[in-house]
This record gives structure tokens, C-alpha cells and sequence, in this order.
């Protein structure tokens, strides 16, 4: 059996090891809305649930704007972590003034709209339609540091400061449920303070992160001197893709909406935002998951790495659709028992409604684990077709199509199975885009990844060694040596070539591997580009920059770090990066 490479366990490593802090990130409004959903149902009544199932496209809109701005600043970040370090700071800033500009800009029209009872465009019925005004009015507060705190998440997770998003997902949710039960038990305020819970709580999620940005040396410093329009028409450009498909969920909502009012009635939104607000939580799984490939694409593309880009995606193909598969078995096992949390009468139709909507709806997960994650990473290698269609499809078309057909006869039922029915048909898009990239039926994942030529280098143009010891490493240098002769390299810069990465790799072994307690590995990759020769070589010890030990010397010791001072002086450049935890090392000769 053919063992995995290096890389793949490293990625599969990193992959693991971010997975949890996107998942809160994304699932911290889906709980917070859970929080909401249950003292509405439970203190307030099933008006309220109406409530908050109309204000649904609002979250999404928001969702989809905050999207859009992480995923093009993700993207960007992978391009210029690599080369332009030095535009970081301008990214960070730009970024935050777009999300603030537009969260104030969504606060106002929000007000607006419940001041002229344009409202009534959504709800029309009393006393729901005031329930609704004020559910809006105590949410208004809490839209600016929701985007921004949002975006605060997506840099600190890109600066491996997963403790500070840790803390600040936990408080936010904590928060929110001491708010709700201050302005709902103590202080009945109904809706608007179900609301101003929420905002509340946004507040403390943003507070807590943009402290890390106030008090530390960093990088990534908000500055208005930095700022910069290109910029953000960059992330605009870049991050619309990805928040397409939420765009198309808000307007999907209110036609979903419409014909559940029309052929079950509102009984029907009351058991959809029930399954659907603790469905929420369950979907930051395969988000978060689409969130972790999001970075890895971009930094992969950003190094022009393919092999990377394919392992990626293997990983969350197999492990993450693995894992995805048992939270839907267990989700249908749990059904009844999840739909009591809300309502308690089996003889009830919203009871009924509910538990089909805890069987049926996570039956389409496994599927739209393709459409997510292919979406993203067409965003990110800019297939520009795919990345558009795809999101469309999945995000309004299939679902209201197969909507319009089973609803009128199947009811609530309907609604779920359309969005199954949706999954398989964005996963035939995926293939049918591929099939028209490469003019041949894809076979396997790469194939139907139909990577952009201009991305990496043919296989024949690079080489990838896996190093696990000291014993390992005396045979680099030969690797890479006769790999270099191949294509063509001088004997000189053959032979300085392997020596660099002889060097560098058994210094990590010596100095890393052990240090921290759990098993290390070092992945080696070669590129021959053009007349340049590009070494990489990527571990999981410790952070170590050496040209820290390289600089730090004074003249007269020539016998300590003899290797890493010789690489220094012999490669015309090289540069080090910590990137999501994982040390780089990148050599070029």
C-alpha cells in the first residue's frame, strides 16, 4: 500500500486543525439564532418564530455581504503573503472600511423601512407585522460589529490566533444568552429584546478580537494612510462569487416563503425556521469546512502549488464527506427528539412538519458538500464560468424550480426533498463544466478539478520528496541533484541546489522534530520555472525563522549554524513564512 506523502498529511493536519475555529465562527449567529428561536417559541410565542423566519433574508444578506469581503481578502491574503508581504496592512484596512460602510449603509435602510412601514412588503398580518418592526429595531444595533467582527475572525485565523477567536466565539454566545434572558424573563421586552440580545452579543464578539489588533505588534495595523480604493474593488471583485450564492438564497427565501404561505400556510415558516435555525449550526460544518479550502486554495495558488490544490480538495472529499455522513445519520436518528426543543404536541401539524424537516433536509448536505467546495474553488482559481453558474444554480435556481413542481403536492415535504433534488443537480453541473474544460469526461478528482494551466508547473517540471529522518536526508541532495541535471540546470547550481536542501531539511530535523510534542514531518518541493529554480521545503515544528540564527552571529563565530549562514550565501534569495501554522521555507537559485 502506497503511503501518503508529507504534504498530504500536513494539510490534512492544518485542515483538521483550523476546521474548528471556522466552524464557530460560522456557527455562532446559527446558535445564536437557536437561542433566539427557543425563547421565542418558548416564552414569547409562535408569532415571534414567524418573526424571525421573515427576518431570514436579512441574515442572509448580511451573511452574503460579510462573504463576499472575507473570501476576496482570504483570496488576496494567499496572493501576497508569499510575495507582496508588505500590502498586508493596506488589505486589513481596506477590507474593514468596505464591511463598515456597508453595515452602516444596511442599518439605515433597515430603520427606514420599519419608520415608513415598507415592512409590510414582508409581513403584512397583525401583530406579527410589530413583532417583526421590533425584532428589526433590536437587531440594529448589532449589524456593524457583526461584518467587522466577522472579518476580524477571518484575519486573526490567517494569523494562526485561533485562542483569541476561541475566546471571542464563546463570549459572544454566553453573552447572548444572558442578554435574551435579561430583556425576555426579567425585562419582557418580546422581540426587541430578543433582538438586542443578539446585538448586543455582537458587540462582545467584535471587542474581544479587535483587542489583539489595539495592544500587539502586528502587521496587520488599521491605518487610513494605507488605504487604498484598488483594494477593495480587488476584494469586491474576487469575493462576489463566493457570496453569490447567498444573494440568490435571500431572493430563493422570499419565493420559498410565498409558496409555503400559499399551499401550507404559516404553520409551515414556523416548523421551516425551527429545523432550519438548528439545521444552521450543522451547515457551519460543510461552510467551515469551504472556509478551511478557501485558505489553503489561496495559499496554494499564491505558490502556484497544483499537487496542493488536488490534496485539498482529496481531503475534504473523503474525510470531511466522510464526516459529514455521520452528523446526517445521526441528525434523522434525532429528529423527534430535536423537534420537542421547540414543540411539544405530536398532534400539532408544526410538530409534524418539523420532524420531516430534521429527516429529509440533511439528506441534501452530502450533496451540496460538492457545490460548496467546488464553488470555492473555482472563486479562488478564478473559472470565472463555473464560478458564477455554479452558485446560481445552487443558490436559486434548482431549489425554487423543484420547489414550483413538489410543493403544490407534497407540501412542506416538498421543500425538503427540492433541496436534495438541487445537491445532484449541481453536482451534474460540476462534472458538465469539466467535461467542457478539457473537451473529455472527467476520471478522476484532478481531472475534474480541470486546473488552469497558468497555475504551477507541469508534473515533469517539479519534484516532491517526503523527509521523516536523519537518514532521509543524506539522499536529497542526490534527489534533487539529479532532477536538476534533467531539466537541464548546470552542474553548480545543480549541486548548490541539493546541498541548500540537504542542509535546511536536516537542520529542521535536529532542532524541530520532537520539540513539541507531537509527530513532525517535513514535505520537499522542487520547480523548475523558466530559468529559476524554486525550493521549498514545509515542516509543522515550532515556528522557526533562520534568518533569525543567520543574522544574529557575530563575525568571529563561524562555527555555529555554519549550514544555515552557507544557504544564505550561496541562494540569490530566501524567505520565510509561518502560514496557518505550518513553517515555509522557500529557496531560489
Amino acid at each position: 500500500m502506497k503511503q501518503k506523502s508529507n504534504e498530504y498529511k500536513l494539510l490534512t493536519e492544518l485542515y483538521f486543525r483550523l476546521l474548528p475555529y471556522q466552524v464557530l465562527l460560522l456557527a455562532i449567529n446559527a446558535i445564536n439564532g437557536i437561542v433566539d428561536t427557543l425563547y421565542a417559541s418558548n416564552v414569547i410565542g409562535k408569532a415571534a418564530m414567524s418573526a424571525i423566519g421573515i427576518f431570514g433574508p436579512i441574515n442572509i444578506f448580511l451573511s452574503a455581504t460579510s462573504l463576499m469581503l472575507v473570501s476576496g481578502s482570504q483570496i488576496l491574503y494567499g496572493r501576497y503573503v508569499t510575495t507582496k508581504r508588505e500590502k498586508l496592512a493596506e488589505l486589513f484596512t481596506v477590507d474593514l472600511l468596505i464591511a463598515l460602510g456597508i453595515s452602516l449603509l444596511s442599518t439605515a435602510v433597515l430603520a427606514l423601512a420599519v419608520a415608513t412601514g415598507l415592512t409590510r412588503l414582508l409581513l403584512s398580518q397583525q401583530p406579527d407585522l410589530q413583532m417583526l418592526n421590533r425584532y428589526i429595531l433590536g437587531q440594529l444595533g448589532g449589524i456593524p460589529p457583526l461584518l467587522m467582527g466577522q472579518q476580524l475572525f477571518s484575519f486573526l485565523s490567517l494569523q494562526n490566533q485561533t485562542r483569541s477567536t476561541m475566546i471571542a466565539s464563546v463570549a459572544s454566545f454566553l453573552s447572548n444568552i444572558v442578554f435574551n434572558h435579561l430583556f425576555i424573563v426579567i425585562f419582557p421586552l418580546g422581540t426587541f429584546g430578543l433582538g438586542l440580545g443578539t446585538a448586543l452579543s455582537n458587540w462582545v464578539f467584535f471587542g474581544i478580537q479587535a483587542v489583539y489588533f489595539l495592544r500587539r505588534q502586528t502587521e496587520l495595523r488599521f491605518s487610513l494612510r494605507t488605504w487604498r480604493r484598488e483594494e477593495g474593488t480587488q476584494i469586491i471583485r474576487l469575493g462576489y462569487p463566493g457570496a453569490i450564492a447567498r444573494f440568490g438564497e435571500m431572493l430563493r427565501c422570499l419565493i420559498v416563503n410565498t409558496l409555503v404561505l400559499k399551499y401550507v400556510g404559516s404553520v409551515g415558516i414556523s416548523s421551516f425556521s425551527a429545523s432550519n435555525s438548528l439545521l444552521s449550526i450543522i451547515w457551519a460544518v460543510p461552510f467551515g469546512m469551504a472556509a478551511v479550502c478557501r485558505m489553503l486554495f489561496s495559499i496554494s495558488i499564491g505558490e502556484e502549488d497544483r499537487r496542493s490544490l488536488v490534496n485539498t480538495m482529496k481531503i475534504t472529499m473523503t474525510k470531511g464527506m466522510l464526516l459529514m455522513f455521520m452528523i446526517v445519520a445521526l441528525l434523522i436518528l434525532l429528529a423527534e427528539p430535536l423537534t420537542r426543543l421547540f414543540y411539544r404536541e405530536p398532534a400539532d401539524p408544526v410538530y409534524y412538519y418539523t420532524v420531516m424537516g430534521f429527516r429529509l433536509l440533511p439528506l441534501c448536505m452530502p450533496w451540496s458538500m460538492i457545490s460548496i467546495h467546488f464553488a470555492c474553488y473555482a472563486q479562488t482559481a478564478e473559472k470565472r464560468r463555473l464560478a458564477v453558474v455554479l452558485p446560481v444554480v445552487d443558490g436559486v435556481i434548482g431549489v425554487v424550480l423543484f420547489s414550483f413542481l413538489l410543493i403544490p403536492s407534497m407540501k412542506m415535504n416538498g421543500l425538503y426533498i427540492a433541496n436534495s433534488c438541487n445537491g445532484v443537480l449541481c453536482a451534474a453541473v460540476v462534472i458538465v463544466d469539466a467535461w467542457i474544460s478539457r473537451g473529455s469526461f472527467p476520471r478522476n478528482l484532478e481531472e475534474l478539478m480541470a486546473i488552469p494551466e497558468r497555475i504551477g508547473v507541469p508534473e515533469n517540471e517539479r519534484i516532491d520528496i517526503s523527509v521523516n529522518s536523519m537518514a532521509e536526508v543524506v539522499s536529497v541532495s542526490q534527489q534533487i541533484g539529479d532532477f536538476c541535471l534533467e531539466r537541464g540546470i548546470d552542474r553548480r547550481r545543480a549541486y548548490f541546489a541539493g546541498l541548500c536542501m540537504e542542509e535546511m531539511a536536516g537542520n529542521v530535523i535536529k532542532h524541530g522534530f520532537g520539540k513539541d510534542g507531537k509527530k513532525n514531518h517535513i514535505d520537499i518541493r522542487v520547480v523548475h520555472k523558466g530559468d529559476n529554480m524554486i525550493l521549498r521545503i514545509r515542516d509543522n515544528c515550532t515556528a522557526f525563522n533562520p534568518a533569525e540564527r543567520a543574522n544574529a552571529m557575530e563575525p568571529g563565530e563561524t562555527g555555529k549554524n555554519i549550514g544555515i549562514r552557507m544557504v544564505y550565501k550561496i541562494a540569490g534569495d530566501v524567505s520565510y513564512q509561518n502560514l496557518l501554522g505550518l513553517n515555509v521555507l522557500t529557496i531560489r537559485i
